[in-house]
């Protein structure tokens, strides 16, 4: 067996992997020609087994680009790129380069730098630089930049059309008999396979009451919804910190009430986004006593959603919500610092799981060795700020350090900074989501992140941006708003480190 030049090295190195694995049949040949079994480029109906090797276009992290045109990327390989590219190199690796052939020709000498994989995040962080790579060589220190529209981060019919991909096929026309013997699965010549991708959205503060009731009551209930739906329509889990318990005839309240449910009926706006992780740390859950927790509960129950951070006791609130899908396993656990202590979970009472750190450390590590991913999050102390505290810094880099993947502060009714620990990212606070609080511009700003996971693995991180109006309807910013709201938070995020 053999491989032909032009194939993307690391799809050469998993078929002699393989090839190694199955001596007893096969062998390697680095001499292609001779080989009776071959791997090359192009698509072929005919082949014994086909696929499709993909490519991502990143920048670091903290860029605030969103998009590239493939007239710019092929303008940038021929030497010429556009304005926004011409003083950002281009850095790739060898492996990359010669793949990049095939799809878009001879290359301008200058037309990209050549840097070893181990220092591509670095260099390109350095010189604010870009890269392409193999989609299954992505971490999310790299933003994935969408390609004429397409996003490799999300699951939608326009995938097919996405540009940067190489068909690959795999037959043997002389002894097309011996193929079955390598025992290969459908998807082993894809590295960007949809049945081991997992899409995770996490949203901030919901309070589904006073001022965000009034414009449900007056323009539907599903109102709210309108204009970020589509976010969340392709997402695996949809994670919606709830803080309030919904109630039969609940009142619609007034703005200066403190005291909150919510209508029954109103579940149909976490309906309409497909919830199905609920987090129960919040803090207004028994304003209107801990029975209605218990009803809360219920609905969830009959929609099959789950929940964690909170509970029918103190031992449904502290245990680890754990989730597998495909290759990627994920635990979620949730605490409330606090209070208020009626709000909190006890042995024989319903409510928020109260923090206890050193039990939840352990958790985080025993999940981890467990082989899940943990994701923790806190309803910690309130800051009307962009920056968190140094105390919340604290306590989420402790977690972080102890192996949860992802830590977030859903109490933030002000967007708050993130930062990396590690692999491990910490996002102190995404802001209001379905909340009636036009405070300030502050207050109205909000994250939802998208969190891609592959394989086994945190992937990637797509940070979506919305702003808050009518009281209670988030709609996406506009591309000067998302830029002059990137720009703020990535700057001060950078302070962190």
């Amino acid at each position: 067996m053999g491989c032909r030049p032009d194939v993307p090295a690391p799809a050469c190195a998993r078929l002699k992997a393989r090839v190694e694995a199955t001596a007893a049949y096969f062998a390697w040949s680095e001499t292609p020609e001779v080989a009776q079994v071959q791997l090359r480029v192009g698509a072929d109906p005919s082949a014994y087994l086909q696929g499709v090797w993909t490519f991502a276009v990143a920048v670091p992290f903290f860029t605030v680009d969103d998009d590239i045109t493939l007239a710019d990327l092929r303008a940038a390989w021929s030497g010429t790129p556009t304005e926004t590219w011409a003083t950002r190199p281009l850095l790739l690796t060898a492996d990359t380069a010669r793949a990049l052939r095939g799809l878009l020709g001879e290359p301008a000498t200058n037309a990209y730098t050549l840097v070893a994989a181990e220092q591509l995040l670095a260099e390109a962080e350095a010189h604010r630089g870009w890269t392409i790579l193999p989609f299954d060589e992505l971490t999310p220190h790299w933003k994935v930049l969408r390609v004429d529209g397409i996003s490799l981060l999300e699951k939608t019919p326009a995938i097919a059309d996405y540009p940067l991909t190489i068909p690959l096929a795999l037959d043997s026309p002389a002894r097309p008999e011996t193929l079955p013997l390598l025992e290969l699965p459908a998807s082993f010549l894809l590295n960007r396979d949809e049945e081991a991708l997992t899409i995770l959205a996490m949203t901030g503060v919901t309070a589904i009451t006073r001022a965000t009731a009034q414009l449900m009551e007056r323009k539907g209930i599903t109102y709210p919804a309108l204009d970020i739906k589509p976010w969340f329509v392709d997402a695996d889990f949809v994670h919606v910190s709830d803080e309030v318990s919904f109630k039969p005839d609940c009142p619609v309240e007034g703005s200066g009430s403190m005291s909150f449910c919510s209508d029954d009926r109103y579940i149909a706006l976490l309906e309409e986004i497909n919830t199905n992780i609920v987090e129960l740390t919040g803090n207004h859950l028994a304003d209107k006593g801990s029975d209605w927790i218990l009803h809360t509960l219920e609905l969830f129950r009959e929609r099959g959603w789950q929940w964690f951070g909170g509970g029918e006791n103190l031992a449904d609130a502290t245990r680890p919500l754990k989730i597998e899908a495909g290759p990627n396993r994920l635990a979620f656990l949730g605490c409330n610092p606090i209070g208020p202590d009626y709000d909190l979970a006890t042995e024989d009472r319903p409510g928020a799981a109260p923090c206890d750190d050193e039990r939840m450390l352990e958790e985080v590590r025993a999940l981890r060795a467990e082989g899940y991913l943990p994701i923790v999050t806190f309803q910690y102390q309130e800051t009307y700020e962009y920056f968190p505290t140094l105390n919340q810094m604290y306590e989420f880099r402790r977690f972080a350090e102890a192996g949860a993947i992802i830590v977030q502060g859903s109490q933030a009714h002000q967007a708050q900074t993130f930062e990396f620990d590690g692999d491990s990212f910490i996002h102190y606070g995404p802001g209001n989501f379905f909340f009636d609080q036009m405070l300030s511009l502050g207050t109205r700003q909000m994250f939802i992140v998208r969190y891609t996971f592959y394989a086994g693995s945190l992937h990637s991180i797509d940070l979506r941006t919305a702003l808050l109006e009518e009281y209670g309807r988030p709609r996406p910013m506009t591309t000067e708003e998302r830029r002059s709201f990137l720009e703020m938070m990535f700057n001060l995020s950078q302070e962190l480190q």
